[in-house]
């Protein structure tokens, strides 16, 4: 006997590490699919996310393409135009697809170029919600509850697809915003992609100094804080800064400016200049806070 048909059929998540698994588990929460499969490289983790109950099969992405009622996009942006390539040729008209990813220019770009008059099926999006370990063991139901998921619909979507896109990143626990892909590149080069580029820096640069292990032993609260995002997959953040390299450019010349301002500051011994940088820094560090 045929299960009913929920509000969004079929699922396929590709890429079942810490956001798509997540999903998974969300989806299946709400008790708003019929089934979730899963498409993945490394049998380990696609078996955890079977046995955790993130999915109920796995399928390749042609299979994909011939059965879901909707395919989300879990893997790390550079390869997503890949992804797009398998998909495009077995799509079904009645098949949408959304994404996870954390830069939204160049994976449109790959979406146009490869999937033509069917990118009106791809309805951009990203959640903003991750940790700092990555995998499928890591995953947990509740990731996306309180979150936002941006969207950036396409002039080529319908309003019912992209209304259809955001109840369902809305049944996971996730509050949607829509703005332009050019937006979203620009915003989250400054508030997620440079903080990550730091973190992965200031830990290169204590691991890479003669006294390395000195200092590592002597950590506090306060380092494994701000590094705390250094332990997020290697191989996804390269892809974001390669993926929106101009905006990050700007942003991290803009650091920069910062950085040598406040070094001019202590090498002539300004204490009055670095109050007043670090009380403005402060106050808006508090005021976020309140929001």
């Amino acid at each position: 006997m045929t299960p009913p048909k929920t509000q969004f059929g079929t699922v396929t998540i590709v890429g079942v590490g810490l956001i798509g698994a997540s999903l998974g588990l969300a989806l299946k929460q709400a008790g708003v699919v019929t089934q979730v499969l899963g498409v993945g490289r490394s049998k380990a983790n696609l078996d955890q996310a079977l046995k955790m109950g993130a999915i109920d099969g796995v399928i390749d992405l042609v299979e994909a393409a011939k059965q879901s009622d909707l395919i989300v996009l879990c893997v790390p942006v550079a390869q997503m135009r890949a992804a797009f390539e398998s998909i495009e040729p077995h799509l079904e008209s009645r098949t949408m697809i959304t994404d996870a990813g954390s830069t939204k220019g160049d994976v449109i770009l790959a979406a146009k170029e490869v999937l033509g008059k069917k990118a009106c099926q791809f309805v951009p999006a990203h959640p903003i919600a991750g940790g700092a370990q990555h995998g499928a063991s890591a995953a947990r139901a509740d990731l996306f509850q309180g979150k936002q998921t941006i969207i950036c619909p396409l002039q080529e979507n319908s309003p019912e697809d992209t209304a259809l896109i955001e109840r369902f990143w809305n049944s996971v626990g996730s509050h949607v915003k829509k703005i332009s892909n050019v937006q979203h590149d620009a915003i989250y080069a400054a508030v997620s992609h440079l903080p990550h580029i730091l973190s992965y820096a200031l830990m290169a640069s204590v691991v890479n100094s003669e006294d390395a292990e000195q200092k590592l032993n002597h950590v506090g609260a306060g380092f494994k804080d701000f590094t705390r995002i250094a332990a997020s997959s290697p191989e996804m953040w390269r892809d974001i800064c390669l993926g929106n390299r101009t905006a990050i450019l700007k942003e991290l010349d803009q650091y920069l400016l910062i950085v040598n301002h406040m070094r001019k500051l202590i090498a002539e011994t300004d204490g009055a200049g670095l109050e007043k940088l670090f009380n403005k820094a402060s106050k808006a560090r508090q005021d976020l806070d309140v929001l």
